[in-house]
């Protein structure tokens, strides 16, 4: 914590060399870009409930809800949010297919996350097992350093996935059903390539146009590998999201890929900023989603109001 708020202090040291103009466009790009990845998961809803009107608005709201809640949420306490709004959004559905929907989501988004850590590895820059403890400020050192801790955990994880395994057995006919449903746009390649996969190659352009804009409003080279290397940090530190945003993890794998290339402090100002700008984005447009969905800002009141979710076997 102390070496995240040292960053933000280099940052703030940094703000009068910071070039507004890029960052207003990133920060506009970022906008368009949820709204693309909003569309795709639409998409795929339609795709799963063919009988309904899913309502891309109703939808941009439910996801972006959801962005704004991860902002600050560990844990991604966010998509709880976005798969509730969406149930309410969607007629009939059920959360077992809602949540089954963001699979087919994550297949593009695993292609492509793993296609950038496979050219990480052939820049011979990511930390390795042995390094990553002693990273600054990165957020699973303990786990690393407690490998006994973390093996009962990790069999604790496994004895319940066991558990609710066989539990599914039980009522696997109906649970498959629904799984299948929530998939279905796959079973169609040309629309899923047209509908969904089109989205998500928008959003991942983005995202990277929005890295080089970044960078160049920080001061720092924008090339292609150094947008690359942003996207990677980026992907790297949300793979487990024990903080909120990914905060710290990130700062720590940016001043180790780019060691020897970049100053530190330039650096830490344009992680930190990049965060804390992308931070507060989020967080203003997901409340004010929220709060057109649910006419308040009080999730607990509106969940009680909607009554208590089907129980689903």
């Amino acid at each position: 914590m102390q070496r995240v708020l040292d960053a933000i202090e280099v940052f703030f040291d940094h703000l009068t060399a910071v070039r507004f103009a890029p960052l207003a466009i990133a920060v506009a790009l970022h906008l368009v870009k949820l709204a693309c990845t909003s569309n795709a998961w639409r998409n795929v809803l339609a795709a799963a409930y063919p009988e309904v009107n899913v309502r891309r608005r109703s939808i941009l709201g439910a996801y972006v809800s959801g962005v704004g809640v991860n902002a600050f949420v560990p844990a991604r306490g966010g998509d709880a949010v976005r798969l509730l709004l969406a149930h309410r959004a969607v007629p009939g559905s059920t959360y077992t297919t809602l949540a089954s929907s963001l699979v087919a989501m994550a297949i593009f988004d695993m292609a492509a996350a793993g296609a950038l850590f496979a050219w990480a590895l052939t820049q011979h820059v990511l930390p390795s097992l042995a390094v990553l403890p002693d990273l600054p400020s990165f957020d699973f050192a303990w786990f690393l350093n407690h490998p006994r801790a973390s093996g009962a955990a990790g069999g604790a994880l496994a004895v319940l996935t066991l558990v609710a395994a066989v539990w599914i057995h039980r009522r696997v006919r109906e649970f498959r059903a629904r799984i299948a449903q929530g998939v279905a746009v796959l079973r169609d390649p040309v629309r899923y390539l047209r509908s969904v996969a089109f989205w998500q190659a928008c959003d991942w352009g983005l995202r990277l146009v929005t890295s080089g804009l970044f960078l160049r409003a920080f001061g720092i080279d924008p090339s292609l590998r150094n947008v690359l290397l942003v996207q990677v940090t980026g992907s790297l530190a949300t793979l487990v999201p024990v903080s909120p945003a990914g905060i710290g993890t990130e700062q720590a794998f940016l001043v180790y890929v780019f060691k020897g290339s970049v100053a530190e402090t330039a650096l830490l100002a344009f992680s930190v900023g990049m965060k804390l700008t992308l931070v507060a984005v989020n967080v203003v447009a997901g409340f004010t989603a929220l709060a057109l969905t649910l006419r308040t800002f009080r999730v607990r009141r509106a969940v009680e109001s909607a009554g208590p979710p089907p129980v689903e076997v």
